[in-house]
């Protein structure tokens, strides 16, 4: 199976990433590279601070705006949330949606991963 094929499986929207970048096959997949660099720098963790909400915020926005624009659609749809969340001051509401994608997250960057080696 592709990389591709396995990242449909896992509820990315390759085929609209793609069109957001003209079809370039090659920048997209460079760009999957980006994204899983950006989780590693933005990591959020469940048992994060409620205190530190403004960083958190900032985290989540830039996880959120990465996966937004290649339509890794799970983990847009969850930092949306956890981003609405934190800034609603429902920190407990951002824990539960982390803890929701936090396996969907790790397995789309295995895939990743594995597949740019």
């Amino acid at each position: 199976m592709s990389l591709f094929e396995e990242l449909e499986g896992l509820g990315v929207n390759v085929s609209e990433g793609m069109n957001r970048l003209g079809g370039n096959e090659a920048l997209y997949t460079r760009l999957l590279g980006t994204f899983t660099k950006t989780i590693g720098n933005y990591e959020i963790l469940p048992d994060f601070d409620p205190a530190d909400c403004e960083a958190l915020v900032e985290k989540a926005h830039a996880i959120k705006g990465t996966a937004g624009n290649l339509s890794i659609t799970p983990v847009y749809a969850a930092y949306t949330t956890i981003t609405d969340m934190l800034r609603a001051g429902k920190p407990e509401e951002a824990r539960a949606a982390l803890t929701e994608i936090l396996p969907v997250q790790k397995q789309i960057i295995e895939c990743i991963g594995k597949n740019m080696q």
